[in-house]
């Protein structure tokens, strides 16, 4: 994950939120949870900055979709208390996606703002730009 992938990221999933009527802000991390690169969108709400890294963070960090860990973690599931642990950075609700490579979690794209599904759909649209890259670079 390097600073000029990781813009492009953020700049897919802003360029999402605004063609869906969202305000968000939008993270990239890389596989150690470090942030890369960050955008806020004017007028996007205050939690989002923190928010959108901790997505992102928990993405690397349990390699799966935060919004895969919302059940999960509910009383008497496998992860259940997840969310109380990590120094209160895991989130357990959508947003977050991982970056894969040759099956590791090279990094992860993090997004808070709008609705759960607005965070996921921009989330993901900053993942197809990393998808994007790994085809290009495996390209002939």
């Amino acid at each position: 994950m390097n600073l000029e992938l990781a813009a492009r990221m953020t700049r897919a999933a802003v360029d999402k939120a605004a063609e869906i009527g969202a305000l968000v802000s939008a993270a990239v991390v890389d596989q150690g949870g470090h942030l890369v690169h960050f955008q806020r969108m004017d007028k996007a709400e205050i939690a989002g900055p923190t928010l959108a890294v901790d997505k992102a963070f928990t993405a690397v960090a349990h390699r799966i979709e935060t919004a895969e860990l919302a059940s999960l973690t509910q009383p008497g599931a496998d992860l259940w208390g997840l969310q109380a642990n990590g120094g209160g950075r895991f989130v357990v609700f959508g947003g977050g996606v991982p970056c894969w490579h040759d099956g590791v979690v090279v990094g992860a794209v993090g997004v808070s703002g709008g609705t759960t599904e607005e965070d996921v759909a921009c989330a993901r649209a900053g993942l197809a730009v990393f998808e994007s890259f790994l085809s290009d670079q495996s390209a002939p």
